[in-house]
C-alpha cells in the first residue's frame, strides 16, 4: 500500500562563505542559538551526537545525522509540538555554498501553525546569513 505524500517546503540560502565553514558552523549545534534565534532557546551537549535542547515550545532532544564529506546536516528535532526529520545540506555555490534544508509537515501542527514555522525559519536563514558572512 502506497502512503499519501506530505506537503514538504525546501528553504534556501545563498551564504558568501566555503562550504567547510558553513559545514563546520552547522555540524556543531551549540552554535545554533547564535542564529536559531526563533526556535531554540538554549542547548545542552549529551553523548552520541544527542542535544538536550529547550525550544520556544519546551524542551526536546536534538539529534545529528552529518556526514562531512556529503555536506549532509540532517537531523531530528523533537519537542513538545512535534518530531521533525530535517533534511539539510551544504553545497558548493561559486566561492560560497547554498544552504537546503526540506521540512516535512507533521501531522501534529496544524496548517497555520505549520506556515508561520516556515516564516520564523525565514528569520533565522537571515540570521545565519549575517553572521556567517560577517565572519568572512
Amino acid at each position: 500500500m502506497q502512503k499519501a505524500l506530505v506537503k514538504s517546503i525546501t528553504k534556501t540560502v545563498d551564504l558568501a562563505a566555503s562550504p567547510k565553514a558553513v559545514f563546520d558552523f552547522l555540524a556543531d549545534p551549540l552554535n545554533w542559538p547564535q542564529f536559531a534565534i526563533v526556535n531554540l532557546k538554549s542547548i545542552q551537549a549529551l553523548k552520541g551526537g544527542e542535544y538536550q535542547i529547550e525550544s520556544k515550545n519546551g524542551p526536546g532532544q536534538l539529534k545529528m545525522l552529518s556526514k562531512a564529506e556529503y555536506g549532509i546536516l540532517d537531523h531530528v528535532w523533537k519537542d513538545a509540538q512535534a518530531s521533525w526529520n530535517v533534511y539539510m545540506r551544504v553545497i558548493p555555490n561559486g566561492d560560497g555554498a547554498t544552504l537546503m534544508t526540506t521540512f516535512f509537515h507533521p501531522p501534529q501542527i496544524d496548517e497555520k501553525t505549520f506556515s508561520r514555522s516556515m516564516q520564523e525559519m525565514d528569520l533565522e536563514f537571515a540570521q545565519l546569513k549575517s553572521l556567517l558572512e560577517s565572519k568572512g
